[in-house]
């Protein structure tokens, strides 16, 4: 691309500031390195330590993986773009870097609605959760959430709902309309963000609802506490795992919505770090909020696999799905339906 075409809206409006461009920049390459050091080391912990090897950790693989994907390749070149304060890296990149951050970003929150669909079905409807979660079926969903997330995609590609290319107006390789005016942005907004954040808000108010009205009765029950315990604590990790989403990706939605010609160009900038940081602050939340997780981190660090004499301690994931089940069906069982 000739820059003298190219230069947008977004990098004439900063062009006073470059400290403010560079800065970010810098604070995107830091994002990066951390970010995938994070997933990265999740991904190993969960595949070295069976303690921690549940359903819910396959999707939480899944959201890792969307993560770190998001971190190694898509981030050099906002961080690029920020330092060049325009796209310089060619018109096929900006197809192909529009399209898998789209992409993560669908994984990410599609795998965070199924661990709360997966986190609603055991503790309201246990007796059906060993039929739903298998290891085969979970691997279809979980195959099914990529393929959805990047098979939505495929019509804008071929130039029949929008095209992907560079804007001008918003600085940055994204989604334009095509000849007849059409774009994909708001249905992908709608279908991979506003209908996924319905799915867990519903999920988990349905969650608290049942704990709430089975408190007396939780409390009355000691078989299975300690592995019910452990249960709500990844409940209420994933949850805040959303909030953040929801934290990080919500001011740049506002931000263009109240914004669309770039006027606040400080705040579009600001926007892109939050989303940028979303793919990092995972990893931050497993280590505050589990325990599990923070010794699985250690080690893995260590190189240590989980030994037999800690699975002989443990229940394997095949009976502490029954042993869970078992006793939520116990404690659910006179609770009202939701």
């Amino acid at each position: 691309m000739d820059e003298d075409t190219t230069r947008s809206q977004f990098s004439e409006l900063v062009r006073y500031s470059r400290a403010m461009l560079t800065a970010a920049g810098i604070v995107t390459l830091v994002i990066m390195v951390v970010g995938v050091i994070g997933n990265l080391l999740t991904v190993f912990a969960l595949m070295r330590n069976s303690k921690i090897r549940t359903v819910a950790a396959a999707f939480i693989a899944s959201l890792c993986i969307s993560d770190l994907m998001f971190c190694f390749i898509v981030l050099p070149f906002a961080a690029s773009q920020f330092f060049h304060g325009t796209w310089i890296h060619g018109d096929v990149l900006c197809t192909i870097i529009p399209v898998l951050r789209y992409g993560c970003v669908g994984v990410s929150l599609l795998s965070i609605a199924m661990i709360s669909v997966n986190r609603y079905i055991l503790i309201a409807w246990p007796h059906v959760y060993g039929q739903i979660y298998t290891k085969a079926k979970v691997a279809i969903y979980i195959t099914a959430i990529w393929l959805f997330s990047y098979g939505l995609q495929i019509p804008t590609l071929l130039g029949q709902w929008g095209l992907y290319g560079f804007d001008k107006r918003l600085g940055t390789c994204s989604i334009n309309k095509d000849a007849n005016g059409r774009s994909s942005k708001t249905a992908l907004f709608v279908i991979g963000f506003a209908l996924p954040c319905a799915v867990i808000v519903v999920c988990y108010a349905n969650i608290f609802w049942v704990v709430r009205k089975s408190h007396k009765r939780l409390k009355q029950h000691n078989s299975g506490g300690d592995y019910k315990r452990s249960e709500m604590k990844i409940t209420k990790m994933v949850l805040v795992i959303f909030v953040c989403f929801v934290v990080c990706y919500l001011p740049i939605t506002i931000v263009k919505i109240f914004d669309p010609e770039v006027k606040q160009a400080p705040l579009h900038v600001l926007g892109y770090i939050l989303i940028y940081i979303s793919s990092c602050v995972n990893p931050v939340v497993y280590v505050t909020m589990n325990k599990q997780y923070r010794q699985a981190y250690l080690d893995t660090l260590r190189c240590r696999m989980t030994s037999a004499g800690d699975s002989m301690h443990t229940p394997s994931p095949h009976s502490r799905t029954h042993l869970s089940v078992g006793y939520l069906k116990n404690v659910v069982n006179n609770s009202p339906k939701v």
